[in-house]
């Protein structure tokens, strides 16, 4: 079974505690199922987990990146907020969306860099 950095994650706390899957449910209140489903990338890590993580687990500040990291990199789903941007900025973002499952690797790094090199000036 493949398991997300998130899930990759949360097994090794568990074991590094002496925890179960069902301790994980009980922390946060939610069925196995669901924590089953996120960790294996179904769903989205929701928010306040990464604070119940850190208080529970008592993380340091290198396992606290390492959770961050392993949240953004788990990540099934990005919603974005259209309702305050441009037009040429909204058609930009759903063109990306409907473009995105046939876009090959050359053209997904090519934006990427772009973007990143944007994001440095």
């Amino acid at each position: 079974m493949a398991y997300t950095k998130f899930g990759e994650f949360m097994r090794i706390q568990r074991i590094k505690h002496h925890e179960v899957m069902g301790d994980s449910a009980k922390l946060f209140d939610v069925s196995m199922p669901f924590i089953s489903a996120v960790e294996n990338g179904k769903r989205n890590v929701p928010d306040g987990w990464f604070d119940i993580l850190v208080s529970h687990y008592n993380l340091t500040t290198q396992e606290r990146d390492e959770l961050s990291n392993a949240i953004e990199q788990s990540k099934t789903q990005v919603k974005l907020n259209l309702t305050r941007t441009t037009a040429i900025r909204r058609e930009m973002a759903i063109q990306l969306q409907r473009s995105f499952d046939t876009m090959d690797e050359d053209t997904a790094e090519t934006i990427l860099k772009f973007l990143k090199d944007r994001k440095e000036d």
